[in-house]
């Protein structure tokens, strides 16, 4: 049922008292976008607003972005970081399905495809402000003894995931787990890359067998 002027309708039918009589799971999605708003604005009654929000979430789902909320007429910054802010909240804590990254230890499962590759697999693993992981994807494939890498490679899916932390990985295939002239090379590009998109270096790994390299537990990042 689409719901009219919250002011038009009976009391035990709003939604926050509906919500606190019946419990979350008994509102419509309309509905609980008109909780989280609490109110209209001039020209434009929260139930409109509402319906809109609800189709755009309906249609974005985990896509769903500012952009997309302020485009509504009614809806500012405010009313958008509103419903933003509370499904982030909501997947953070209650979706279990997520990996949070909070060393080294927590990285090494995600690699043990690469640790014994015959060439070298560089990996970029993009992550959210809770250190949480997005993606990962294998950047590049390399010769035997080395992978040519790019900050535009690198960082232009970073960017799309609006990521706001990344960790680096590479394997050896050689088996030595020291970092190369080369890899500090890469890594100095990157780290610099990432300061100028505002993007945060966690890490970056050299794998190879069972063991690894930590360049944040070397020290080597600030």
């Amino acid at each position: 049922m689409t719901m009219k002027n919250i002011k038009d309708l009976p009391a035990h039918n709003r939604p926050r008292e509906k919500l606190k009589e019946r419990g979350a799971s008994a509102l419509t999605d309309e509905e609980l976008v008109a909780a989280i708003l609490g109110r209209g604005v001039k020209g434009q009654d929260l139930g409109t607003i509402s319906r809109s929000v609800a189709k755009l979430i309906q249609k974005h789902k985990q896509k769903l972005s500012v952009d997309h909320l302020t485009a509504v007429r009614g809806m500012g910054l405010a009313k958008a970081a509103q419903i933003l802010s509370a499904f982030e909240l909501a997947r953070r804590h209650l979706i279990k399905d997520t990996v949070k990254i909070t060393g080294a230890q927590d990285v090494t499962p995600l690699l043990s495809d690469i640790a014994d590759k015959k060439q070298e697999h560089f990996v970029c693993i993009s992550l959210n402000g809770a250190h949480e992981v997005i993606k990962k994807r294998i950047v590049t494939i390399g010769l035997v003894d080395r992978s040519q890498v790019h900050p535009r490679e690198v960082y232009a899916d970073v960017i799309s995931d609006r990521a706001a932390a990344v960790i680096f990985a590479h394997n050896h295939p050689s088996g030595d787990l020291k970092p190369s002239n080369s890899d500090l090379k890469i890594h100095e590009q990157l780290t610099e890359a990432g300061k100028i998109l505002g993007i945060r270096i966690l890490d970056h790994l050299i794998v190879a067998g069972k063991g690894y390299y930590s360049f944040q537990e070397a020290g080597l990042i600030g």
